[in-house]
């Protein structure tokens, strides 16, 4: 009797179990389903926006005054602040080749290292030279320091004094009303770009720099964003509120740019050029003395949680 009833709710319990797997199957072949066809959808809005925003078609001019492929505000004089060579076409190719074409507008890139990281200092100057000249930036307009206080090193965190100290000297010599940078992230968490932000924020929230001089920093966004190209146009649009745009043409300038770091062109260097947003696309947050103040409060927090744990 006992045997019986073992074998029967062995039997129930089989059938259950075969009825949650089924239904399980069916609910995830239709959520399957939606994610396809949200995907494709997505893809399609991209492109179509993409087009529109590039197209010279009649009936497009009315979107294009809906979405714009530029969207930042005028500046005279403009200085974009990176840690190496190769940082201005990685990472802010779509605002430099932008910003260089448009009049009345002086772009000036203050590099902080000579990249001598690998015992390449020279050549990699050189190289900076020529991606600065292919994206359109006069090369008296290039300022690179060579400062044993800040070597192309990740391992080593640069003084937030020191830098901040260079970035105040180039704005007040050279009259600079707009400057463009890394944000608190640094694109790839690398310290020396970290410390530009730092360096920069310090200044904001000492009040040293001119009042009418705005301070732009480059939005750093997840690893699925930053490798899905063009498709990253609807997501940009939604979350920014500046942003640098390029064509598919005037993207291949930048790679061009590129290609001039040819000490630096590792394999994977060539898939970052074709897959990665910031060859085609640039969003920039302009931060203020509540901003900078706000996300100093916020670190100092995590730093006492992290101390407490």
């Amino acid at each position: 009797m006992i045997n019986i009833l073992n074998s029967s709710n062995t039997q129930t319990n089989l059938i259950y179990l075969r009825s949650a797997y089924s239904t399980f199957v069916s609910n995830s072949i239709d959520t399957l389903e939606h994610i396809f066809y949200f995907l494709l959808v997505y893809l399609i809005v991209c492109l179509t926006l993409y087009k529109i925003l590039f197209t010279t078609r009649p009936y497009h001019l009315i979107l294009k005054k809906l979405v714009k492929h530029v969207k930042f505000p005028k500046h005279n004089r403009i200085l974009l602040v990176i840690s190496h060579p190769d940082d201005e076409c990685m990472f802010f190719g779509p605002t430099i080749l932008t910003l260089t074409s448009r009049e009345n507008c002086e772009f000036y890139i203050l590099c902080l290292s000579n990249g001598n990281f690998e015992k390449q200092g020279k050549k990699r100057r050189n190289e900076l030279w020529e991606s600065c000249t292919a994206l359109g930036i006069s090369e008296s307009n290039i300022i690179l320091i060579n400062a044993t206080l800040l070597p192309d090193d990740p391992n080593i965190e640069w003084k937030v004094e020191a830098v901040a100290k260079l970035i105040l000297n180039t704005v007040e010599s050279l009259d600079i009303d707009g400057i463009i940078t890394f944000d608190r992230d640094g694109i790839s968490q690398h310290p020396n770009h970290c410390a530009i932000y730092y360096a920069t924020a310090s200044l904001c929230l000492a009040n040293l720099l001119p009042k009418d001089c705005k301070i732009y920093t480059l939005d750093s966004i997840n690893v699925i964003r930053k490798y899905i190209s063009v498709f990253d146009l609807l997501c940009t649009f939604l979350l920014s509120t500046n942003w640098f745009i390029l064509s598919w043409q005037s993207g291949s300038i930048v790679r061009s740019a590129m290609k001039k770091h040819k000490s630096q062109m590792k394999w994977f260097r060539w898939l970052y050029i074709y897959f990665s947003r910031y060859m085609y696309i640039n969003s920039l947050r302009e931060i203020n003395l509540s901003d900078v103040e706000l996300e100093m409060q916020l670190q100092d927090s995590l730093l006492i949680n992290s101390f407490k744990l």
